[in-house]
């Protein structure tokens, strides 16, 4: 199943502006001087949070741990993912502060209550610098068992073989950039896969044969292709997510601020596939560089568990 109607999100207990992610995360704006940053993230947090609930979605919200020093925790989508053969994995990441957010807490609380039977642990990847970013890093084809990636230093293709191999996965790796010629930090801010459609910014996979492998990709598993602009992407136009409620309503969740970057013909295309839903993450977006579907992680419950 691609789409889940839970959820997990972070309370972020000092939401900053992280130096040791910005070298690679150009979306990425410093604060402006005395600006009540956290305060305001709390405010948007807590609006994206009552959005999802009043449209019936469940979602286990925890605080995050006021003694770490975890400015991006409020994205756990980067660390951790759940699957349906119950498997969950923990991922290595690349900055040093983001390695406390992977909390055992967290995992057993999801173990105990969905039966979670396989346990991975792929931070042993950091030792080596090597790194692969949950779904940040793999935008997942669930209903087809395909991993799309864009390799950068977040991502790496040792680390996404491995994570492929035990989902039993294939892979669609390719290099995107930004109009600067920077790498893209992550695929999910340029692709987004749902049932049936795929939102992509195509204009940043330069490589003709990659973007053909990609593309071909997507035609097999009859997708259909909504492209976004590289200006689109750079106002998290494609850092959605497809989800659904209890009663089985399919929603495409995105900020305010991507919702009106896209055009009227985009929207339309969407919303064959689902409710639109957004919420403003002005703040989020700028200080942190991530967007509503880098502050949600799914979880899939082993499909024992639902029977």
């Amino acid at each position: 199943m691609q789409t889940t109607s839970r959820l997990l999100m972070i309370r972020p207990s000092e939401f900053a502006f992280n130096v040791q992610t910005a070298a690679s995360n150009v979306f990425q704006k410093a604060p402006l001087a005395n600006e009540q940053v956290h305060e305001q993230v709390l405010r948007e947090f807590d609006r994206f949070v009552a959005l999802l609930r009043d449209n019936k979605v469940l979602i286990l919200v925890v605080d995050d741990d006021p003694e770490q020093d975890t400015p991006d925790a409020i994205f756990p989508n980067n660390w951790i993912s759940t699957h349906e053969d119950g498997t969950l994995i923990i991922y290595p990441v690349e900055a040093e502060n983001r390695r406390a957010e992977r909390r055992m807490d967290i995992v057993k609380a999801i173990q105990n209550g969905y039966r979670f039977k396989h346990f991975v642990d792929l931070s042993f990847f950091e030792l080596s610098g090597k790194f692969l970013e949950g779904t940040g890093s793999m935008v997942i084809d669930r209903d087809f068992s395909i991993a799309y990636a864009s390799i950068s230093t977040r991502t790496h293709p040792d680390v996404l073989n491995y994570a492929a191999n035990l989902l039993n996965y294939d892979t669609v790796t390719f290099h995107a950039t930004d109009h600067a010629g920077r790498p893209i930090y992550h695929t999910n801010v340029m692709t987004c896969i749902g049932r049936g459609f795929a939102l992509v910014c195509l204009e940043a996979i330069h490589d003709e044969k990659e973007r053909s492998t990609f593309l071909s990709s997507l035609i097999e598993t009859n997708k259909e292709i909504i492209p976004v602009s590289l200006d689109q992407m750079n106002h998290f136009a494609a850092n959605i997510l497809q989800i659904e409620n209890t009663e089985g309503e399919s929603l495409i969740v995105m900020s305010s601020g991507a919702y009106s970057a896209l055009t009227e013909t985009q929207h339309s295309a969407l919303t064959r596939y689902g409710k639109i839903i957004y919420s403003p993450l002005t703040t989020i977006e700028r200080i942190g560089g991530g967007s509503a579907r880098c502050m949600i992680a799914e979880i899939h419950p082993p499909k024992t568990t639902l029977l």
